[in-house]
Order: structure tokens, then sequence, then C-alpha cells
């Protein structure tokens, strides 16, 4: 039997253990990329909670919240309406009552140039919000959703409850195109986060016509 060349063993050798290292590196690559991915998915559906629970305390601050203060109702009486009515406790963030009642009435009614010097206009949501909303999350860990009016801005109108008449800004053969009022122009910074674990958040800005 003629005898194998000891050169052509070694080739067979080095092909081998160049296929386990192509494989080992393969296999490497496909655990990462399913590891990341479960991870993403993880973070995404955490945020997509903050961001759920900062969308509710939008909806309960523009319809409900804003249309009582503004009308007139201090911010401590509409708040202990509605901590009566429902299971999300809603707080004021300033810890003196006077300075949060005034700041929040001169937020809803007045341009921000001319807001009492005690309120906080700037952009970080968590310090000094005008509301702190805490929201049941699933196996009972609450959200909480931090609320703040950064700047305020004069619309096109009034809230004297006057109904302003006239032509239209534009016409066609549909007939006429009527502007819409807007008292008010508030841009709203909200962050929203799970209550045990303050990295699991949500941050938005709102721009709301009233």
């Amino acid at each position: 039997m003629a005898k194998q060349d000891p050169s052509v063993r070694g080739i067979a050798l080095l092909m081998v253990l160049a296929i386990i290292v192509m494989s080992s590196a393969m296999i490497a690559v496909i655990v990462f990329f399913v590891m990341r991915g479960t991870e993403y998915t993880g973070l995404q559906k955490r945020y997509s909670t903050s961001k759920e629970a900062s969308f509710g305390a939008i909806d309960v601050l523009t319809k409900e919240i804003i249309p009582l203060a503004i009308s007139g109702q201090s911010l401590s009486s509409v708040l202990t309406t509605f901590n009566v009515i429902t299971t999300a406790k809603i707080e004021r963030g300033y810890a003196d009552e006077a300075t949060a009642n005034s700041c929040f009435s001169d937020k809803l009614t007045k341009v921000t140039g001319l807001w009492g010097g005690a309120c906080d206009n700037k952009i970080e949501p968590k310090t000094n919000p005008d509301l702190k909303f805490t929201l049941s999350g699933t196996g009972a860990q609450p959200y909480d959703v931090y609320v703040k009016i950064i700047d305020t801005s004069a619309g096109n109108t009034n809230i004297s409850g006057v109904v302003l008449e006239g032509m239209g800004t534009a016409e066609s053969a549909g007939g006429v195109i009527t502007t819409q009022h807007f008292p008010y122009l508030y841009t709203i910074e909200v962050q929203g986060e799970k209550q045990q674990n303050p990295s699991e958040r949500a941050n938005l800005e709102v721009l709301y016509a009233y």
C-alpha cells in the first residue's frame, strides 16, 4: 500500500481547522444578533409602556384639567376633584400650594414673558413639574409621568365665549373656509418613567392649541 504524503495530511488538517473556525465564527455572529434582537425588543416594549403612560397623562391634562383650570378653578380644586373620582394619583409639582396655583394659572392664561418669577420653564420636565401623575402598571408596578408647560403663546382669539363671525380666509367652489380660533398655544414637556426603574422612560414634547 502506498503511503500518504505527509504534506497532504497537513493540508487536510489545516482545511478542517479552517472550517471549524469559520463555523464557530458564524455561530457566534448568529448568537450575537439573536441576543441583540431580544435586547432591542425588550427595550422597545419597555419604552412603549412608558410612552403609553405619557399619552394617558397628556390626554387627562388636555381634555380634563386645562378646560377646568382655564375657566377659573384653581389647580388645587381641580386635583381634589380628580383624585376623588379616579384611581390615578395626580399631584402638583411645586411644594407650595399658592405657587403651584398661581404658576399654573399664569401658564394657562399668560404668554411666557408674563409668568410669575417662581414659575419654571426649563425643558427638564422632572424639575419643578406642573403636575405629577402616578398611573398603575402591569404587575402592580406604577409609572410616574411628569408634565410641565414650558412656553405659552397667544393665539388668534380669546376665551370670552363670543363667537367670532366674519368672512373666511379662502373661498372655493365648495364654499367658504373659515379660520379656526385658538386662544393659546402651549409647549408641554412630558417624561414618563417606571417608578421602580427610572431608566425605563419616554420623553415627549407636545404642542397643544387650546
